[in-house]
């Protein structure tokens, strides 16, 4: 792809082997010159021996020094000739193997933005990574083919061609001997296909359990279960070491047939070719000639072999990214309209209420009950919330999405200007974005960046502290300015100072609009209008912060462990909970 913010198209899924195809057709020109420069440049390898052959029988039989002399002239122009197409052709190819890899990456986003939150249910991250690194590189190879690997049939008939004229007899053994050749790795290549699939369906799986578990190393550690992890992750990683093994195994053969088998094949042509020399059928410079044409056929003989095994691991790893882009997000807009107007939230299975244009704050000793509230009302899992008077499962989703938005603690901060991270994909003034900014208490990080709302953030904010990120999402999520904001922990990475304005500002500028957040922190609750107290993922009690502690010892046990720094402090957040 030239332009790699043009559309790359829509793939076809129906087949591994028509995804390749797809990528093939794409770029059909550039596969037309890729053919017709690989094929000259074979040709004019074969042409080398016929000029070779001429200076021995015309020249240096006949005594003829300047003959000798204009036929070597003629080799070296062509050899200079050759390896200018040999640029053009290596150019070419590389040109049609970047565009076939930008291509899938292209469509392999797309695919993981179309899925958006339903990504991490419907895949493991081990699989993207997988794709990414390994498959997205391997179907680029495998492109090869349709550049040399044309020009390698065009050559094996060109040297066929050319025996005839010499012998008959060498044409049919050229003929015959050829597909016997490729014919011997033919099982080879099919076992190939068999064991690389095994492997990279087991190195999938294995990155995803890595992934996960450096992401909860410190959760591991502190639930004692970092060795029990540890040594099952090394029991798979012995069995993946067996599976690579087999893959080596079966390649390494591959190659060395790839390699000995052309040689064979030449060494036996030549033999009959120097038989023949000498029982005068032929000349010296016919033998030399045929030795010249057998010698470049070796090349395309080998090629082929190892297009058969680029071909069988392309064909894997596009099975893959085929299984990937056929994954459904389920994002129809079959379903009812979403309530004209502010409506209750509710959830059947805690008994939570979420009113219309108030700001709730739900506080639980179990950070994941209030997340898997969240859940259910954002509609991330099936349940039988209600929005207004009717199943939020009954609601289109693209509607749910639209007027309902879940801002979680972890979100994905992806790289780029500020301005494009904190718009998303709405277009939003400098002067809404700074008062986002302001409300989540993030006016500090944009004064401390070097170029404003323009100044780059890396992936996942890797140059910002932990504070820092989770402000930032906070006034994304404001800046958005959903119907509904369900915000899960939004201040438990700061300190005191900023939590309290980071609260007074969520509640400024979600005045009047429909606002539920989790939290135990007494400086989130005193901002709310209404708390929910959940014990056991159950509502236990509502009402306002002061009342509830005056009126609930539960709830005032909770918030003020939490508050006065009791010897068993309720957790903010699960990190905090294993240091």
């Amino acid at each position: 792809m030239d332009d790699l913010n043009a559309d790359p198209g829509t793939p076809d899924i129906r087949s591994a082997s028509r995804y390749l195809w797809w990528l093939t057709a794409t770029q059909k020109r550039r596969v037309a010159i890729g053919a017709l420069l690989s094929s000259t440049w074979m040709l004019m390898l074969t042409l080398q021996p016929y000029l070779l052959s001429r200076a021995v029988d015309d020249g240096l039989k006949a005594g003829r020094p300047r003959t000798v002399v204009g036929w070597t002239a003629l080799i070296l122009v062509a050899g200079l000739l050759n390896a200018g197409i040999s640029m053009l052709r290596h150019r070419t190819m590389t040109r049609l193997r970047m565009d076939a890899s930008f291509r899938t990456v292209r469509v392999v986003i797309r695919q993981s933005v179309r899925l958006g939150s339903a990504l991490p249910r419907l895949v493991t991250s081990g699989e993207v990574v997988t794709i990414g690194i390994g498959d997205v590189g391997q179907i680029a190879r495998t492109l090869t083919f349709v550049g040399p690997g044309i020009g390698s049939l065009v050559a094996i008939g060109t040297v066929a061609v050319l025996l005839l004229s010499v012998s008959p007899l060498l044409a049919a053994v050229v003929l015959i001997g050829v597909p016997l050749v490729s014919g011997v790795v033919a099982p080879l290549v099919g076992r190939l296909r068999d064991v690389e699939a095994r492997y990279r369906e087991k190195q999938g799986r294995l990155a995803a359990r890595f992934e996960d578990m450096v992401g909860g190393l410190r959760v591991l550690n502190g639930l004692g279960g970092k060795e029990t992890y540890a040594e099952r992750y090394g029991r798979d990683s012995q069995e993946l070491q067996a599976d690579g093994y087999r893959v080596g195994a079966v390649t390494s053969w591959l190659q060395s047939f790839g390699v000995g088998l052309p040689t064979l094949f030449l060494a036996a042509v030549t033999w009959l070719a120097a038989r023949m020399a000498a029982d005068g059928d032929i000349t010296v410079g016919q033998l030399v000639a045929v030795y010249g044409y057998v010698a470049v056929l070796v090349f395309p003989v080998q090629f082929l072999i190892e297009s058969g095994q680029d071909i069988s691991r392309g064909l894997v790893a596009s099975a893959r990214v085929v299984r990937f882009l056929a994954l459904d997000p389920d994002t129809d807009t079959n379903g009812t309209a979403a309530p004209t107007g502010p409506a209750v939230l509710r959830d059947p299975d805690s008994g939570v209420e979420v009113e219309p244009g108030r700001l709730t704050v739900l506080a639980s000793s179990r950070p994941e009950d209030s997340a898997a509230v969240v859940d259910r009302l954002g509609r991330f899992v099936d349940s039988a919330a209600e929005w207004g008077d009717r199943r939020i499962s009954a609601v289109a989703l693209a509607a749910v999405r639209a007027d309902i938005l879940v801002a979680d603690n972890e979100a994905a901060l992806f790289a780029g200007p500020l301005r494009d991270l904190l718009s998303g994909r709405h277009h939003r003034t400098d002067a809404s974005l700074i008062g986002a900014l302001e409300a989540a208490a993030a006016l500090d990080v944009l004064r401390g960046l070097p170029d404003g709302l323009d100044s780059a953030i890396e992936a996942e904010g890797r140059n910002l502290s932990g504070g820092q990120r989770q402000r930032l999402r906070l006034a994304r999520a404001l800046a958005a300015d959903p119907e509904v904001l369900l915000a899960v922990e939004p201040t438990s990475a700061v300190d005191a100072h900023t939590e309290a304005a980071m609260a007074s500002g969520l509640r400024r500028a979600r005045a009047g609009r429909t606002t539920l957040v989790t939290g135990v922190s007494p400086l989130l609750l005193d901002q709310a209008d209404t708390v929910i107290h959940l014990v056991d993922g159950k509502v236990a009690a509502t009402g306002r912060h002061r009342d509830l502690l005056h009126d609930h010892p539960g709830y005032r046990a909770l918030v003020t462990r939490d508050e006065a720094g009791a010897t068993a402090p309720a957790p903010r957040c699960a990190e905090e909970a294993v240091r």
